[in-house]
């Protein structure tokens, strides 16, 4: 086997290959965009160059032949803030030889130990958690737009390996032709109609509006609840939304407010995979044909759940129960909807699990993210969990 560094422009057309070859008679995979890969890995399009590093690998067996694939990377804004310096791999794809990769962890792991490094995180992605996170272990059923689908055997790979489980994540399905529960929909408006509440969707019309807001709440939530949390930044968003503004549902995005501050918020896509999965990841002029052909024929049904965040004093009062009504309502008008993913929620958040378990969704999805010390005595710590407080449907107010 030869393991060969990324570099030029035919190693960067491999790294893309390797994918492809490895999935080509899996019928649920699909297949990324090119560029949106290839976007991850180009200094001049991901912010993360900035406070990082980056690098990549392709393995070929005897014969030539593209076997699998690596990338390490290190995020210096909290490599070092973790029990131990900590980078991180993704984007590993291999045959299911233990040999082929164990080569690609070592070749990961060296380079990471050359950059100072004692552990490395994986899979996970050079960016945000959002995408690209955690190893499919459970549920290798269609996968939404970057999340995890992977081979059933890595699991095995990385185990055999030496990995540990650092924490556990769950996809949560929910079937939007049933009926909600009364009481949970009761307990919705009840927290709607409390006094100076307000519920807003996403409109292009005050983007700027919308997107401070939605930073100021979303790093504030989350800086309690991610260890070495790293601000998300306004250009991000930004970014984020014009990337995805020819399938984006203005009323899939929430904005709770108290007395005219954000308080809340919470962030939903059609699910694009269903009109990638014919793309073959090319965005040639016929292919964008395609897709807007496809998209004016509904062809997008189901609707991933990216993120839900409060503002830690706000926490625990139901604002989420809100947000999933007032979700509903608008599927319930966009009947070519009939389902609803949220992924991910990690095993390090109960709360929010138990938010989803009591609207009627259902876990359907187990991802795992690992963890790998490099010193094997030293003593390993899992990613802590949050104490479960309080039902917010019996909280007084």
């Amino acid at each position: 086997m030869n393991i060969v560094k990324v570099e030029r422009k035919k190693g960067k057309k491999d790294f893309i290959s390797v994918a492809k070859i490895l999935y080509k008679d899996d019928p649920v995979w699909v297949c990324p965009l090119d560029k949106d890969i290839d976007a991850i890995f180009d200094p001049k399009k991901n912010t993360y160059y900035k406070h990082g590093i980056a690098e990549r690998w392709i393995l070929k067996d005897d014969q030539g032949k593209l076997i699998g694939r690596i990338a390490a990377f290190i995020n210096y804004k909290t490599a070092k803030t973790e029990y131990q310096p900590t980078g991180g791999i993704g984007f590993f794809e291999c045959t299911d030889n233990q040999e082929a990769a164990n080569l690609l962890f070592d070749t990961a792991r060296q380079w990471l130990t050359d950059q100072g490094m004692q552990a490395m995180d994986g899979p996970i992605n050079f960016g945000e958690r959002d995408s690209y996170w955690g190893l499919l272990v459970e549920g290798f059923t269609h996968p939404s737009y970057e999340i995890a689908y992977n081979h059933h055997y890595y699991q095995n790979l990385f185990e055999n390996y030496g990995f540990q489980v650092f924490f556990k994540q769950e996809g949560f399905h929910l079937d939007t032709t049933k009926e909600m529960d009364e009481r949970f929909i009761k307990i919705a408006d009840w927290v709607a109609k409390k006094p100076g509440y307000e519920f807003k969707h996403f409109s292009w019309k005050e983007e700027e509006k919308f997107i401070n807001d939605f930073a100021e709440v979303f790093n504030q939530a989350w800086a309690t609840l991610i260890e070495n949390f790293e601000p998300l930044k306004i250009e991000y968003i930004r970014k984020t939304l014009k990337k995805a503004r020819i399938i984006l549902e203005e009323q899939f995005i929430w904005f709770a407010y108290k007395d005219g501050r954000p308080i809340a918020i919470y962030m939903m896509y059609p699910d694009v995979n269903q009109i990638l999965k014919h793309l073959d990841g090319r965005m040639h002029i016929w292919n964008m044909l395609k897709f807007l052909y496809l998209k004016q024929r509904k062809t997008m049904t189901r609707a991933r759940g990216m993120l839900m965040g409060v503002v830690p004093e706000y926490q625990n009062k139901g604002i989420e129960s809100a947000f999933i009504r007032e979700v509903r309502r608008v599927i319930d008008r966009k009947k070519q909807y009939r389902e609803i993913e949220f992924s991910w929620v990690g095993d390090f958040n109960p709360r929010m699990r138990r938010i989803f378990v009591s609207v009627g969704c259902v876990s359907v999805k187990h991802y795992i993210t690992y963890r790998y010390l490099f010193d094997r005595n030293a003593p390993f710590k899992r990613y802590p969990i949050q104490e479960l407080k309080e039902h917010p449907a019996t909280e007084k107010d």
